[in-house]
């Protein structure tokens, strides 16, 4: 088995609510971490149906146990009910609760009991570079770091069922929208403006729906935790900036899927975008799994200026180039944001395999910087 990156033993003092799409590892993460703990998984038809039909049992069942106790709950929100109870045990007996879902939506959507600050929340993300010994880059960026479908042979298969269980699972049956056809539209139209600086009106009229939906929809795949809405860096000196936000698919894989993409070829754009998609889904858990105070946003002009990820308060900058070969003009960017934020570290990640600097930007192969994220010297 893969060793995962994230410790949750360390977080313990307290109860957590760990959280993470389907299929990034949970259940199997907290078997091996928590082999002695008292374990109750809701997806579980028969466990399921009986906890909602009685969910005091918990406490029948849990009230004997000695203070500390480690108690798992995979998939809290199939029977959200339980928290009360879950409440009770932390107050009365000590006991300490690691409750898992993949999304908190749930329990946010009909004001359920989310235990008032007594559980941290914590968050669960595909594989990370970190985790796997001779990552293969071109595999991960077509076929994404969901562990299932980086370890298959037969990945494409797994995507579309992937994106079936979803739509049944977390949008049908919890009824989060009056249409399931619109909603795929919106997926794959989202999936179109993947990286990009989000329109919802332009996505509303490809949609067939008012942008006020596309709202919705966008919060929708946020809250499951599908996607990402990555702000943009708004502290203005001299320039004027765009203020709306980026959205990226948690996983690439996925993003490709939506895309009908079953190949991606070096040197063209649709193999850039997911390789900043990579690199981008990379800072995303590393954040998480550090819990660094570090916002993550990207930096753009209205005269086109970008920089793709803007770590802090404009601490760093960096550019993604999936180019082989590094040149001046991959630098331009960096010339208007300088003197934006002449303080900044400026970084370029690539596939160039000579790491070195240029002027002020350290020009950084990618595996090399991956290592450096993960050590802790990035930030």
């Amino acid at each position: 088995m893969i060793a995962r990156y994230f410790q949750l033993n360390s977080e313990l003092d307290s109860s957590v609510f760990l959280f993470g799409a389907r299929q990034t590892g949970k259940s199997t993460y907290l078997d091996a971490q928590f082999p002695d703990a008292v374990y109750i998984d809701l997806l579980d038809a028969k466990s399921r149906r009986r906890f909602r039909s009685h969910p005091e049992m918990l406490f029948q069942i849990l009230q004997d146990k000695p203070e500390g106790s480690i108690v798992v709950i995979d998939e809290i929100p199939e029977v959200p009910e339980l928290l009360n109870e879950v409440h009770r045990l932390i107050q009365k007996r000590g006991l300490r609760f690691v409750l898992s879902g993949s999304s908190a939506r749930k329990l946010k959507r009909k004001g359920y009991n989310t235990l008032g600050g007594r559980a941290l929340p914590c968050y669960f993300y595909p594989f990370v570079s970190a985790e796997i010994e001779d990552l293969d880059l071109n595999k991960a960026l077509l076929y994404g770091m969901l562990p299932p479908h980086y370890l298959s042979k037969h990945p494409e298969r797994l995507l579309e069922a992937y994106i079936d269980v979803y739509l049944r699972e977390e949008i049908k049956e919890e009824a989060l929208v009056r249409s399931l056809e619109l909603f795929q539209r919106f997926l794959e139209v989202a999936a179109i403006s993947n990286g990009e600086i989000i329109n919802y009106t332009n996505i509303a009229s490809d949609c067939g729906v008012s942008a006020k939906t596309v709202k919705e929809y966008f919060s929708i795949l946020t809250d499951t935790l599908i996607g990402y809405c990555i702000p943009a860096y708004t502290k203005v000196v001299k320039r004027k900036v765009v203020q709306a936000p980026k959205f990226y698919y948690f996983d690439v894989g996925v993003y490709n899927y939506l895309m009908n993409r079953t190949s991606l070829a070096p040197g063209t754009p649709e193999y850039g975008h997911c390789f900043e998609h990579f690199v981008i889904q990379e800072l995303i858990a590393y954040i998480g799994y550090t819990h660094s105070r570090k916002q993550l946003s990207y930096w753009h002009t209205y005269s086109g200026k970008e920089i793709d990820a803007v770590i802090g308060d404009a601490e760093i900058g960096i550019e993604i180039k999936s180019t082989e070969e590094v040149q001046n003009k991959h630098l331009s960017n960096f010339k208007d944001y300088s003197d934006e934020f002449p303080e900044s570290r400026c970084i370029v990640v690539s596939r160039d395999p000579f790491t070195r600097r240029i002027g002020n930007v350290e020009v950084i192969y990618v595996f090399d910087f991956l290592k450096q994220l993960w050590r802790g010297e990035i930030f």
